[in-house]
C-alpha cells in the first residue's frame, strides 16, 4: 500500500479493503459466488453489468475474473474508493467508472448505457434510509432490461425476531473480537491508513466531508426489499441466499 516510484500499488489497496470488509463479513466471498451464479443462470456469461455503489470495484473484480466477456460500469460517490477502483482497472476497456450521487434524481444520465443486463450491489445501500432507497429501486426498475436482474447483498434485520437478532449479533461480535486480537484491521484503522497515504489523503478527506463517519441509513428486512422491488416494476423478487445477519435479494425484471 505504498508508492513505488511514481505509481501506487492499487491492487494492494483493493486487497486490503477486501480483508477489512471480511472482518465484518467472513462469508463475503460466498455472497459474491452466489451473486455471480445467479447472473450466469439468468442473463448468461457475458453480461453488461452496473456495479452500483461499487467502492473499490470488488464485484467488478470477481465478475471479470469469472466472466472475461462481461463489461462493467462502476458508479459511486466516494472519491477515495473510486481512486482505488480506477487505479486497479486502469487500461481495462471492459470497465468504466462514473462519479454520481445515488440520491440525485438525475444520477442515471451520467451512465454510458440506458439499460443493463444486471445491476449488482453489496454492503452499500444500508447508507440510505428507506424512502430514498425505495426511490432508487424505482429508478432501477427502469434501468434493468426486461429479463435482467438486480441483486442486493446487505445487512438485513427482521424486527419480528429480537432474540434471534441479539444472539446473532453477540456471536458475530465475539468472532470479530477474536479476529481483531489476531491483527485484523477494522474500518477506522483502514481509513487511518488511507488518510496517511500521500496519494489517498486528499480523496479520503473529501470522502469524510461527504459521508461523515458512519452510515445513518436503514437496514430493513429481506421481505421489505422484495416487496419494494416488486412495487418498482420487477416481476419476481426474493432472497436467494442468507446468513444469520445478511441476505442476498434477487429481483428479475
Amino acid at each position: 500500500m505504498t508508492e513505488t516510484g511514481t505509481s501506487t500499488d492499487w491492487r494492494s489497496w483493493q486487497e486490503s479493503w477486501d480483508r477489512q470488509q471480511e472482518w465484518y463479513m467472513p462469508d463475503r466471498e460466498e455472497r459474491f459466488r452466489v451473486m455471480l451464479d445467479m447472473v450466469e443462470a439468468v442473463v448468461g456469461p457475458a453480461p453488461r453489468v452496473l456495479d452500483l455503489a461499487c467502492g473499490t470495484g470488488s464485484i467488478t473484480d470477481r465478475l471479470l475474473k469469472r466472466f472475461p466477456d462481461a463489461t462493467s460500469t462502476g458508479v459511486d460517490l466516494d472519491p477515495a474508493l473510486l481512486a482505488i477502483a480506477r487505479g486497479t482497472f486502469e487500461g481495462d476497456d471492459r470497465v468504466t467508472f462514473v462519479t454520481a450521487d445515488l440520491k440525485d434524481p438525475e444520477w442515471t444520465v451520467r451512465l454510458p448505457h440506458t439499460s443493463y443486463d444486471a445491476v449488482l450491489t453489496a454492503t452499500a445501500l444500508h447508507w440510505l434510509h428507506s424512502e430514498p432507497l425505495a426511490a432508487l429501486y424505482g429508478q432501477l426498475g427502469r434501468l434493468v432490461r426486461d429479463g435482467g436482474v438486480f441483486m442486493n447483498a446487505d445487512r438485513t434485520i427482521d424486527p419480528a425476531t429480537p432474540r434471534i437478532n441479539a444472539a446473532e449479533r453477540a456471536h458475530r461480535h465475539a468472532a470479530m473480537d477474536r479476529a481483531k486480537a489476531a491483527g485484523a484491521l477494522d474500518w477506522a484503522e483502514w481509513w487511518a491508513l488511507a488518510a496517511a497515504d500521500p496519494v489517498l489523503a486528499g480523496p479520503t478527506a473529501e470522502r469524510f466531508a461527504i459521508y461523515g463517519e458512519h452510515a445513518d441509513g436503514d437496514m430493513p428486512s429481506a421481505d421489505w426489499h422484495a416487496r419494494t422491488l416488486l412495487a418498482s416494476g420487477f416481476g419476481e423478487a426474493r432472497a436467494v441466499w442468507a446468513s444469520p445477519s445478511d441476505s442476498l435479494v434477487l429481483a428479475v425484471k
